[in-house]
């Protein structure tokens, strides 16, 4: 009898002797009675002793077998309590958690949603990395990277966090004095402040309903980060194509206007992605939980407004 099997047959005996009884032990293991008899008899066999005298109307425990069963039940008892740790790992948030997100996206979205998510989970430690580049999970270690796409990313579960939505916008004092923007083909005579990263566009595509179009602008101004084209924006600098999230307060309080809000620009997704072994932990679980739903308030806030 190998090692595995003995513990089953110790398992055996220890809950005859908490039932004094082969039909209880049988019914708590699952198993038949006679499956239990046999269990007990190899195990006797194997260590040369006997455990258990069974007689037509009780069962005496032997002196011997009440000492190897406390043996047993703390062998029991050790297997409970890795069970019940192993259930508390899966309900519960623990570890060093890296996530990686775009620059301002991150700042707005994913670090209060982060910092909500440590507070409320004691046993975890988070990583954050803000960047514009390009990030893959799977080769950095990242247990979450919030990617920006038009579509899903391929080979990585993901969950849509919230779409982002693309317009054009200027501050009060440009429009003033700069030629009006009634059509796509007015934006030709003005300078832009144009996305220089991932999510740039070679052309600025706009389309309302079955008409679209795609324009060469002028760029003004570069930059690879969306608040430094929204500060040029409201300096009056130029007209500037930026996510709704960034400028949402800069409409509410007036420093900024939409241009052709009748026209809608190809539409992306803000994702939280991970290898898909990853999203089995629960500290990545839980986190993907959280950010989504501080996402979704954002999103709606974004269509109140």
């Amino acid at each position: 009898m190998n090692a595995i099997e003995q513990l089953a047959c110790m398992a055996a005996f220890a809950r005859v002797v908490d039932t004094m009884s082969y039909t209880r032990a049988a019914a708590a293991l699952g198993v038949s009675k006679s499956a239990v008899s046999k269990d007990v008899a190899r195990l006797e066999e194997a260590l040369g002793v006997t455990l258990l005298r069974r007689t037509t109307r009780r069962i005496d425990v032997t002196e011997v077998g009440r000492a190897y069963y406390d043996y047993c039940a703390r062998l029991l008892a050790e297997q409970r309590s890795a069970n019940a740790f192993v259930r508390q790992y899966a309900d519960e948030a623990a570890g060093n958690l890296r996530v990686a997100a775009p620059v301002t996206f991150g700042n707005r979205t994913v670090a209060p949603a982060l910092c909500e998510f440590v507070g409320r989970n004691v046993h975890v430690q988070a990583d954050l990395e803000l960047t514009d580049r390009i990030v893959d999970p799977r080769q950095e270690e990242l247990d979450v990277a919030v990617v920006i796409a038009r579509e899903l990313p391929e080979g990585l579960q993901a969950r849509a966090l919230m779409p982002i939505e693309w317009g054009l916008y200027a501050s009060p004092a440009y429009l003033d004095g700069a030629p009006p923007v009634r059509q796509p083909d007015d934006l030709r005579r003005h300078g832009f402040l144009s996305f220089q990263g991932p999510a740039h566009w070679p052309a600025l595509p706009l389309r309302k309903g079955r008409r679209a179009v795609e324009l060469k602008v002028r760029p003004l101004m570069r930059a690879n980060n969306s608040t430094a084209l929204l500060r040029a924006a409201q300096a009056g600098l130029g007209v500037a194509y930026l996510p709704r999230y960034v400028v949402g307060d800069a409409v509410a309080d007036g420093s900024l206007r939409r241009l052709l809000p009748d026209w809608l620009s190809d539409a992306s997704t803000a994702y939280a992605a991970c290898a898909p072994a990853r999203f089995l932990v629960p500290r990545v679980r839980l986190f993907v939980d959280t950010l989504a739903e501080y996402c979704a308030g954002e999103a709606r806030r974004l269509a109140d407004g």
